[in-house]
């Protein structure tokens, strides 16, 4: 029996990265995708407790099944795994994203929260970002990577409430690929007030990216500046170990 492999993304259904990624797979087995009807981004492990949800089959051919839903990334996981799926899938893939997951962006995104909720079921789960936010973002020179990826960890497997974040440079070339931790960084000024003109506020969450450890070359941060690929091995388990003693000397 071929693989199942389950597909979602944050960009929506419709999302050239997801196309690009089930055309990339599905040679290594049969291919469902849940997604979301349009963009999600942001929406990290956010599921829906209080909107019905609701599915729509997009297309079916050989080997390929796609789905939309009206929900969050996680909850197109949810609902592929209770409603769609014919067994249990080997493998959980999240993306391709348009534009890059590094760092604390990791909290944020809907393509990890994918990979996440994958992760948490115990199945084998990645997600692929590209540093590239354009709707036309040429894939291409990701595909020899992600198909090498997908094969290995069909074959190994990950280990249990680990998932790994696989992030692209936008370069010509890649120099290599890199195992690497997550960067400190922070989001600035994210917040911008505008006046419409029948009076009243609004406000738009934009913002920049700063990088706290810019000389550190064990981050995905320093690997994506320096033409590298950065696979970062992500816990589900957020616990602080190595906090742990000095909380407990806390009196209570």
């Amino acid at each position: 029996m071929r693989p199942l492999i389950l597909i979602s993304n944050d960009d929506g259904y419709e999302a050239k990265g997801i196309n690009e990624l089930v055309r990339m797979v599905s040679q290594y087995g049969d291919v469902l995708v849940c997604a979301p009807e349009g963009p999600r981004s942001g929406y990290a492990c956010a599921f829906s407790a209080t909107i019905p949800l609701t599915l729509t089959l997009r297309r079916k051919e050989q080997g390929v099944e796609v789905w939309s839903c009206n929900g969050t990334p996680v909850d197109c996981v949810k609902m592929a795994l209770a409603e769609l799926c014919p067994r249990r899938p080997d493998l959980v893939l999240g993306g391709i994203n348009h534009g890059d997951n590094g760092s604390v962006n990791t909290h944020y995104s809907g393509t990890m929260g994918v990979v996440m909720e994958g992760a948490m079921k115990y199945i084998p789960s990645v997600a692929f970002s590209l540093c590239d936010h354009r709707a036309d973002a040429d894939f291409l020179p990701l595909e020899q990577l992600i198909r090498k990826i997908t094969q290995q960890v069909l074959a190994e497997g990950l280990p249990q409430g680990v998932c790994l974040n696989v992030n692209f440079p936008l370069v010509d070339e890649y120099k290599g690929v890199r195992v690497c931790r997550m960067a400190r960084g922070t989001w600035e000024n994210e917040v911008t007030c505008c006046h419409h003109p029948r009076g009243y506020d609004y406000w738009w969450m934009v913002g920049h990216y700063r990088n706290d450890e810019p000389e550190a070359d064990d981050t995905d941060n320093w690997a994506l500046s320096h033409g590298y690929v950065a696979i970062t091995p992500t816990h589900v388990d957020v616990t602080a170990y190595e906090a742990m003693d000095r909380i407990k000397a806390f009196e209570f």
